[in-house]
């Protein structure tokens, strides 16, 4: 997988992170460096571990699903990617209400941002991608979206907030439907 690659799945996969620090941002009354440097490092972190575990259990698998994994991989990423659409028209009275920066109110964020990321390292394990350099991007990526997320949350308020969720989506499905048409030849 290329490196452009890598980094749309990255962003794909850091909307969901970036949508909560944007809330975040909102509901912090003063906001400050050491806010946005604690979220950002909870999300990027969670985002960087969550492939890995995905990955391990993928490699555990492989030899049983090589025959269809290029469907797998189009049916994890779809998943997520139509899951991430349909949360962004719901509303969560809990990220109205994340004033709260504790450890552990934050580690349950950084878990709930980073469920898909364990589904892509599953993916990665499928179409034996090598994990350094994509956990290296998408833990960066999601590290400097989720640490600027605060800020404009701070200046721009709810404009951002579900519309990125819903082109996060898209732009996993895309991905998706892209490896499914390279593993069955038709590019």
């Amino acid at each position: 997988m290329n490196t452009f690659t890598l980094i749309i799945i990255a962003l794909g996969l850091a909307m969901d992170a970036f949508a909560v620090a944007v809330a975040s941002g909102i509901t912090i009354k003063k906001q400050c460096f050491q806010h946005a440097l604690r979220i950002a490092f909870y999300f990027g972190g969670f985002q960087a571990f969550m492939p890995v575990l995905g990955w391990i259990a993928g490699i555990r698998f492989q030899k049983y699903i090589t025959a269809f994994d290029h469907w797998i991989a189009f049916g994890l990423l779809a998943f997520i990617g139509i899951k991430m659409i349909v949360e962004s028209y719901q509303i969560d009275p809990e990220k109205k209400q994340l004033d709260r920066l504790t450890h552990r109110w934050l580690f349950i964020l950084a878990v709930a941002t980073s469920i898909d990321a364990l589904a892509v390292g599953l993916t990665f394990a499928v179409l034996n991608i090598s994990l350094i350099k994509p956990v290296l991007i998408i833990g960066g990526i999601t590290f400097v979206t989720s640490f600027a997320g605060v800020y404009i949350g701070d200046h721009f308020g709810h404009f951002f907030e579900k519309r990125i969720e819903r082109i996060g989506g898209l732009i996993l499905i895309g991905i998706g439907i892209k490896i499914l048409i390279e593993h069955m030849g038709l590019i």
